[in-house]
């Protein structure tokens, strides 16, 4: 017997999520391009609305989130009955793993895949699978390969963190045609509107046609409401029912509702944010192409950062040190098997023509 209460053994297993720093060694508040926040802001629009609804502090928000439902359907083409919403799509993958998963299940996701899941498998009592990466991007056959009997849940982020990597529709249809029926396949779309060209990988025509894949998306990212926590997914009927009998009542706050409702609708900002990040991440691209002497190589990137490896002389520990000191906080990332890497956001037009001019310095060129 002991005299304390004694955690499961799983949630002891699990490596907290360590969310991008804000601060320097030194306490300096500089540039964050650690967490792939929106470096335009937010949607005016957006900012209205939120603070309009400021004079409803006292009402619980609405548990249904009819409007938010509506709005999306009405945007996307969706069913709202199909529609589950949660504190950012975290939430919502937790959702998932605590629907469809458990003690004695797996759960499959890629190498260098989202840290949310194996925190969100573990926490079920379920078990990682990891399956191996093909030069940092999504392998089909690697995931197909790891399923066993036991397989309950398949992670993707498509496109890729903190890789930024993409695979087309042909290969999610692939890997969606090779698993079973009873395994729930999550395509995690955080990043989806940072695709060239708008690109569609029919993740979400799956959700809307099969029986066993569920599409997650956010507003923190495009839509400049990262404080605010607002994420989504949808499913069949079926999981959406199982979802909602976990998910918290009030989840979603009334302002962030509000303010996400606007945001939909003001697509001169979300096209201002499309067209700088293209135009940045590709001249960012470029430039770390040029330092290709010096060791360092940007992973092809759909996302809204893009990841720099380190495979020369010049350190990702000691770049990652170095423009911290030049005023610059990027996402070293040793504790998902990527020592040799960082992700960078890709930052306003000043802070990403400064991250080049810092690792220029350091790399000697």
């Amino acid at each position: 017997m002991t005299n304390a209460p004694v955690p499961k053994p799983w949630i002891m297993e699990i490596a907290p999520y360590i969310p991008g720093r804000s601060t320097t060694d030194d306490g300096r508040k500089v540039a964050k391009l650690s967490s792939n926040e929106n470096p335009l802001g937010t949607s005016p629009k957006a900012r209205e609305a939120f603070a309009s609804a400021a004079t409803s502090l006292e009402r619980y928000p609405d548990a249904s989130a009819t409007e938010l439902r509506d709005t999306l359907a009405a945007k996307h083409g969706l069913d709202p009955a199909r529609i589950i919403y949660g504190n950012g799509s975290d939430e919502v993958l937790h959702l998932a793993a605590g629907a469809f998963a458990g003690p004695g299940d797996e759960v499959i996701y890629v190498n260098y895949g989202f840290s949310v899941y194996p925190i969100a498998t573990r926490r079920v009592g379920a078990t990682p699978v990891v399956a191996p990466d093909k030069d940092y991007a999504t392998d089909v056959d690697a995931i197909l390969a790891a399923v066993t009997d036991r397989t309950r849940i398949v992670f993707i982020a498509n496109p890729n963190n903190p890789t930024g990597t993409y695979a087309p529709r042909g290969e999610i249809e692939r890997l969606h045609a090779g698993l079973r029926p009873d395994i729930l396949l999550v395509i995690d779309h955080a990043y989806a509107e940072y695709i060239d060209g708008g690109d569609d990988d029919g993740g979400m025509a799956l959700a809307q046609n099969a029986p066993n894949v569920l599409v997650t998306r956010t507003f923190s990212k495009m839509y400049g409401l990262a404080a605010e926590r607002i994420g989504w997914g949808y499913a069949a009927p079926a999981i959406i029912e199982a979802m909602h009998r976990i998910r918290l009542p009030f989840s979603i706050t009334i302002a962030g509702t509000a303010a996400a409702v606007a945001a939909l609708g003001d697509t001169d900002f979300v096209a201002s944010t499309r067209d700088h990040n293209a135009q940045w991440r590709a001249w960012f691209a470029d430039e770390i192409a040029k330092l290709g002497n010096a060791g360092l190589r940007a992973i092809p990137s759909q996302a809204n950062f893009i990841l720099v490896l380190f495979e020369g002389e010049l350190t990702a520990e000691t770049a990652y040190k170095g423009l911290m000191d030049a005023g610059y906080i990027v996402r070293w990332l040793p504790g998902q098997g990527l020592p040799h890497g960082l992700r960078i956001t890709i930052g306003t037009a000043e802070e990403t023509q400064g991250v080049i001019a810092a690792l220029r310095r350091m790399a000697g060129a």
